[in-house]
């Protein structure tokens, strides 16, 4: 069981991909209708956890798609679905916070999800695809996990995620992913037991566990066991700001990685690539 909602009268209903993912046979129930319609999934993504589902018919209600990025934190939220079969069940609370990334493992592995809103109206299994409504009756986004092991903690994908990506759902094509800036190079935090192997009196920087054949850091060069304590001149303590401090840079730009290399000093000219020309890398 899950939710859904329609968004053209002629029958387009937008719903998460989990909620659909491996169906045979796909009923959708329509207040006002005695009997489910057979829908067709049209399109759908699991890396967004979207899918557009067409049912035939004309005339049906719909819902307005808001702007997201138009709430604001302590706003008032309505979320609608079908929470263990408790059909058309209506909770309400706060837009909490926007902007959250969360992991969930399923059967088919790891999902990570980007930019999503967080609220404390109760989501429960089942309401999964449902809207989540600002007092303007407008959908700013669609429910999709709570955590487990909290209360109120419930999170929505937004339609500034929806809009860019409805029309290649409805029309099955491919959608373009995002590109991600990256080097190909696995980094690690530098431990004092690390530190004093490699013959170094500090901590602070990353070390390069692993560099991915064909990458831009294989192409530029660097190397395993490298120690890289900056970037363009800019100290990075940890793999994560450095990671990040790469993720702002354009696809094409090129960086200077400050590196610690057999006791010396050394610079490695590196041209940021794109992690989605790089199948299967981590």
């Amino acid at each position: 069981m899950g939710s859904g909602f329609i968004f053209d009268s002629t029958g387009y209903i937008l719903t998460n991909q989990h909620v659909v993912a491996d169906a045979d046979k796909i009923e959708v129930t329509v207040i006002g209708h005695n009997k489910p319609f057979t829908a067709k999934l049209l399109g759908s993504s699991r890396d967004l956890d979207l899918a557009v589902l067409k049912i035939e018919g004309a005339t049906f209600p719909t819902l307005k798609l808001g702007d997201s990025g138009s709430a604001n934190m302590g706003d008032w939220v309505v979320a609608i679905g079908n929470p263990y079969g408790f059909d058309h069940t209506v909770t309400v609370g706060v837009l909490s916070a926007n902007e959250r990334q969360i992991s969930i493992q399923d059967t088919e592995g790891q999902r990570n999800y980007e930019h999503l809103l967080q609220t404390d109206a109760s989501i429960n299994p089942g309401n999964s695809g449902g809207p989540l409504l600002n007092l303007n009756g407008e959908v700013i986004g669609i429910n999709t996990a709570v955590s487990s092991e909290a209360q109120g903690i419930g999170f929505a994908i937004p339609t500034s995620t929806i809009t860019d990506v409805l029309e290649n759902l409805k029309s099955n094509t491919q959608i373009p992913k995002k590109p991600v800036p990256f080097i190909g190079a696995k980094l690690t935090a530098i431990t004092s037991d690390i530190a004093k192997k490699l013959g170094i009196d500090t901590t602070k920087g990353s070390i390069v566990s692993n560099v991915v054949y064909g990458t831009p850091a294989y192409r530029g060069d660097l190397r395993q066991y490298d120690v890289i304590t900056g970037m363009d001149g800019t100290s990075y303590n940890t793999p994560d700001d450095l990671i990040a401090a790469i993720q702002k840079k354009a696809i094409g730009d090129k960086v200077t990685l400050n590196v610690i290399r057999g006791g010396n000093k050394i610079d490695v000219k590196v041209e940021v690539g794109n992690k989605n020309d790089f199948e299967d890398v981590e």
